[in-house]
């Protein structure tokens, strides 16, 4: 069997489950041309969180290594992480400086605070608890960081805060937790709470939301912090995906188990 063609693209995803409604929607020509021209915004504003949070000795280095196509090692970049590595990952280093705080509510309806965290490198990501399309794939890896880390697991937290202003109930957290076997990570925590709260925490983060209504696809930045166990935030990287021709979500093995070996090398060296 032939080998799936890749037309996805990182930074953002489209996800969410096609009800009836959602499905029987005439797909016309103009309202393509609002989704592409949405996704552009969104790669857009990706770039601009990468910009914008990356110190300016690192986006030269970065600019220089695009200018002479070769893959020049940003500094600042832990030295376990192979360079081709970083760059699979989009993997950047972030201005040395406190994490944007929040509390919210886990799935299995615990607040959870990020000051409650300290003493833990912390992986924060962004998910739809409907979603189809990349954020399983996030879910995969970060069960595959968390065996990869082995002992040193006890010391890392993994987190996602909600994306889906139309279902944030915990009961939607616990039931995208349990599908993707989350819940066997015992530092899993899917944060949900009011809309303005996460509304706060995308902005605080840079990314990108969009959900015009309950039936209708989310659309978001998907991007990872890591976050030392002092409350700073270090590193930033971007989660990508793949579609095939017919728009199913996919990521080849090898990549997925790459990535997973990252967040794992990523954190290992914040602990």
């Amino acid at each position: 069997m032939s080998a799936p063609t890749p037309t996805g693209t990182p930074g953002t995803e489209e996800v969410g489950h096609a009800s009836p409604v959602a499905a029987a929607r005439p797909r016309a020509s103009n309202a393509l041309l609002v989704v592409l021209g949405l996704v552009v915004v969104l790669v857009m504003v990706a770039g601009y969180v990468v910009i914008n949070r990356t110190g300016p000795a690192q986006r030269q280095q970065n600019q220089q290594g695009q200018q002479a196509g070769s893959q020049l090692r940003a500094s600042g970049l832990p030295s376990t992480v192979p360079t081709s590595l970083a760059y699979l990952m989009g993997l950047s280093t972030l201005p040395a400086k406190a994490a944007p705080g929040f509390t919210l509510t886990d799935q299995a309806g615990k607040t959870v605070s990020l000051a409650s965290l300290r003493g833990h490198a912390v992986v924060l990501e962004f998910m739809d608890p409907n979603c189809t399309d990349i954020c399983p794939i996030v879910s995969q890896e970060f069960i595959d960081a968390y065996k990869d880390l082995g002992v040193a697991a006890s010391h890392v937290v993994f987190i996602a805060v909600n994306v889906n202003p139309f279902h944030v109930d915990v009961a939607s957290m616990a039931t995208y937790s349990r599908e993707h076997q989350l819940n066997s990570l015992p530092s899993w925590h899917f944060l949900t709470g009011p809309v303005s709260a996460l509304q706060s925490v995308w902005h605080d983060y840079g990314v990108a939301v969009s959900a015009p209504n309950a039936t209708a696809d989310v659309v978001h930045t998907s991007v990872a912090y890591f976050i030392d166990p002092s409350g700073v935030e270090r590193f930033v990287a971007f989660p990508m995906v793949d579609h095939t021709s017919a728009g199913t979500a996919y990521y080849p093995a090898g990549p997925l188990a790459e990535w997973g070996h990252g967040i794992a090398l990523v954190t290992r060296s914040l602990s």
